[in-house]
């Protein structure tokens, strides 16, 4: 998906962003989406491109968010996830356990 306007340097930040994307387990359409959204981001950002909205121009960069808003909203982490998190830290009885019991446990 890169554009015939991009220069190289952002060719391989694009390609960078859609390899860890793949890597992370992405399928290839969702990780070339989120590798053409950053770079053209960062561009707006740069002053690169001829239009960039407003809210491209606001706020931390696609970079420093990074993963910062994913699962903070009202359900926060899934269970899987505090299940993940209860099994590293060795809670026992965990496979019994419903989500509001398992983030208890690994809040304590």
């Amino acid at each position: 998906m890169p554009q015939d306007s991009w220069s190289n340097k952002r060719e391989r930040q694009y390609q960078h962003i859609k390899d860890s994307a793949r890597a992370r387990g992405e399928s290839t359409h969702t990780a070339e989406r989120i590798a053409a959204a950053t770079v053209n981001k960062d561009r707006a950002r740069a002053g690169e491109s001829e239009t960039a909205s407003p809210s491209s121009l606001r706020g931390p960069s696609p970079e420093q968010r990074g993963g910062r808003n994913s699962h903070s909203g009202a359900a926060g982490r899934t269970r899987d996830e505090l299940y993940r998190e209860a099994a590293a830290r060795g809670i026992k009885g965990r496979s019994r356990m419903s989500k509001a019991e398992l983030k208890s446990a690994v809040d304590r």
